[in-house]
């Protein structure tokens, strides 16, 4: 069979259950059966066909790495696989990454749930060891000025300081549904109360009032930018929701206001904005440039979290799985 005429492929990494587009013209649809796509050596189905475009699902069981896109038995591309680098969790927000390369992931559980395990470590070779115990549903994540990691507890509205041995002490309490944590440079660490509250709370950890944003339906998710302001998402019963802005005075702006479900937000190394989208169908991470529409740079299903660590690898999760890619695809 000849080369089939194939222009491009987006995104150009995945995990499995991701949706890709392979672009293109003369896909053969009109016969009795569809082109043969296969991903590395396994069949992807295809979901969406016509002349000039087929979206397939990007099959299971894929090593990571670099993978051939094979259409009609032709090679059409290369794509990034990310590989599932620890599985056992509940994972509601980003997982972190210390200055040590080192990752930090919840068992969060349902509500009141007290489970073995709070937070685990998974080091740099993907070895997985237990961390903390002992906090009831571990939410949001976020490591200070210093290195020392903070978390969240959304059942109690306490932020809790964990120690390099794993021991938690409380920080700040009285936060409502506290989810969401990010510190500014200057230390201040900010907290998003679920009912639509952004905290700020000093080095004492007292509390006080920033801003104001809808409220959650899920949980609020939220990063400092380079340019000093606040940048939040919080899924809402919306078709559509915002990815806010929020300046050192606490004025609330909408930075872009079509994502659908929109949950984990990070920047890389580089200063690029990312956010996870977690609507069926188009889910995955998409990267904001100062201008324009979002990019899907990697595609995904039920994607929750995400982070870049020192070196510009990434990290996706969703509530079971946090899959790694030592870059993102263009």
């Amino acid at each position: 069979m000849s080369a089939l005429p194939v222009a491009a492929v987006h995104p150009r990494s995945a995990i499995e259950g991701g949706r890709i587009t392979i672009e293109g013209s003369g896909f053969a649809v009109d016969e009795s059966s569809l082109p043969e796509v296969y991903i590395g050596e396994a069949r992807a189905r295809v979901v969406r066909a016509s002349r000039r475009m087929l979206a397939v699902v990007v099959p299971s069981g894929l090593d990571g790495g670099r993978a051939t896109v094979r259409v009609g038995g032709e090679t059409a591309a290369f794509i990034d696989i990310a590989a599932p680098f620890a599985t056992g969790l509940h994972q509601v927000d980003n997982p972190v990454f210390d200055r040590d390369g080192n990752l930090y992931v919840t068992y969060s559980g349902t509500r009141g749930q007290q489970v073995p395990v709070s937070i685990f470590r998974v080091r740099p070779n993907g070895t997985r060891e237990t961390f903390s115990s002992g906090i009831v549903n571990p939410t949001s994540m976020a490591i200070d000025p210093d290195g020392t990691l903070f978390v969240s507890s959304r059942f109690e509205g306490t932020v809790y300081r964990v120690a390099e041995d794993g021991t938690a002490t409380p920080f700040a309490s009285d936060l409502g549904v506290a989810c969401g944590l990010a510190f500014a440079s200057d230390g201040m660490l900010y907290v998003g109360d679920r009912s639509g509250t952004i905290f700020r709370v000093n080095r004492n950890g007292q509390a006080t009032t920033f801003a104001s944003v809808p409220a959650s339906v899920a949980a609020f998710h939220l990063a400092f930018g380079a340019d000093g302001a606040l940048y939040v998402t919080g899924p809402t019963l919306s078709s559509y929701d915002s990815l806010y802005r929020i300046d050192a005075s606490g004025q609330v702006t909408t930075r872009y206001a079509g994502f659908g479900r929109p949950q984990g937000v990070a920047f890389d190394r580089d200063g690029m904005l990312h956010v996870v989208e977690a609507l069926a169908g188009i889910s995955g991470l998409y990267r904001l440039p100062p201008t324009g529409e979002p990019e899907l740079v990697l595609a995904g299903p039920g994607l929750v979290g995400v982070a870049f660590d020192p070196h510009g690898a990434v990290v996706v999760s969703s509530n079971e799985t946090a899959y790694r890619l030592s870059r993102i695809g263009h």
